[in-house]
């Protein structure tokens, strides 16, 4: 598999200032990876999405770094206020973005659940149809233009494997899939070999990622973290710093013929660039052990 990082990795930096999002681009080849995905853009003043796709791509060519993926925002039950056409419209601007980049795929969220003043059912069986037709719209746009979307397991209301998995056969269509994060099954308090051997068969993409866990029956641990759905505690750690079982997941991922490319996705409290880096290194050993 070839190994990519993700944008997102390096926001610490670019909401700083200390890189743009060109530099990016920049060190990630430096640093030895073969793959960038854009986790949207953090746009230079006056550029448009489509207009930065277009420096993006050229910066990534003059890298010999091939660009992956391309993770965006949607909402299809709260997303336009409300408004699903609206919102699939919406969605859509962003896959003519994906294709401005040249990338083959595109994450889109699904919905982070019900607004708060919803009347009336607000389980996940109850968002599915309403969230199936937003995603199904846009794959059915999106394969026009060769772009393949996927919904990763993310944002709580749409994070267990179960979900995903059922959302995806509900779609029903050959042009969506999933983006795989190896570690965000844990926000959802959910075993994550388990998860990973569950979605395996539906992956489009993967982010390698790791966390530190501690119980929720210890008091708060502190700045840095944050609380899974139950009530545990989490902090992103360098890849093979954490709990997360990356190891495992990875072979699960090869044994089910999964042979696309494998995105850090850092999110812990140490200088980014050295934790991707660390990541880096752990990820290709981990990888020769599988």
């Amino acid at each position: 598999m070839k190994i990519g990082v993700s944008s997102y990795s390096f926001s610490r930096l670019v909401n700083s200032g200390v890189m743009s999002q060109l530099d990016v681009v920049a060190k990630s080849a430096e640093l030895g990876f073969d793959a960038i995905e854009f986790a949207g853009f953090a746009l230079p003043e006056g550029a448009s999405p489509l207009g930065f796709a277009e420096e993006a791509r050229a910066a990534c060519e003059a890298h010999n770094l091939e660009i992956v993926n391309y993770p965006i925002g949607a909402d299809f039950l709260r997303g336009c206020n409300g408004d699903l056409q609206a919102e699939i419209e919406r969605v859509k601007d962003e896959v003519r973005v994906a294709h401005a980049l040249g990338v083959p795929g595109m994450r889109h969220d699904a919905t982070a659940g019900f607004p708060p003043n919803h009347v009336g059912a607000k389980s996940f069986d109850a968002a599915l149809p309403r969230v199936a037709e937003g995603c199904l719209a846009v794959t059915e746009f999106a394969a026009e233009l060769g772009i393949r979307t996927m919904v990763e397991n993310h944002g709580y209301f749409c994070q267990d494997s179960d979900r995903v998995e059922k959302l995806i056969c509900t779609v029903n269509h050959p042009n969506f899939g999933a983006l795989i994060d190896i570690g965000n099954f844990a926000c959802a308090d959910e075993e994550c070999t388990q998860a990973v051997a569950r979605l395996a068969p539906y992956a489009f993409h993967v982010h390698a990622k790791d966390f530190h866990v501690k119980s929720g029956l210890q008091p708060f641990p502190g700045d840095g973290w944050f609380s899974s759905r139950a009530g545990n505690y989490l902090r992103g750690a360098i890849i093979g710093h954490g709990e997360i079982p990356v190891t495992q997941c990875l072979r699960l991922i090869k044994a089910s013929g999964y042979d696309g490319v494998l995105s850090i996705e850092f999110e812990g409290m140490e200088d980014p660039v050295l934790g991707i880096h660390l990541g880096l290194s752990n990820l290709k050993r981990f990888l020769e052990a599988c």
